[in-house]
């Protein structure tokens, strides 16, 4: 059986990295608490966050998005700008 594989592109993967541990930290978590929420270990977590060539699942990127009650969509972009 095979996994579903996101691969991200350099630069949508350091958005991936900083929009969960932003949406993470947001909400008052650790990454500890977000891996428990999630069904996923802290490593899992921390791989997503920090490690640069770290391909993630789609089922991961859902149980994350899941756990930060948010769209997956939501990890993939940029935050949008606040208008002034």
């Amino acid at each position: 059986m095979m996994r579903s594989v996101i691969r991200i592109m350099p630069r949508e993967r350091s958005t991936v990295n900083s929009r969960v541990r932003e949406i993470r930290r947001q909400a008052g978590l650790s990454q500890e608490d977000l891996a428990q929420l999630a069904g996923l270990t802290r490593k899992t977590i921390w791989s997503v966050e920090c490690a640069a060539g770290y391909a993630v699942s789609v089922p991961t990127l859902t149980k994350i998005a899941t756990a930060l009650q948010v769209d997956v969509a939501d990890l993939l972009s940029e935050p949008e700008a606040v208008a002034s």
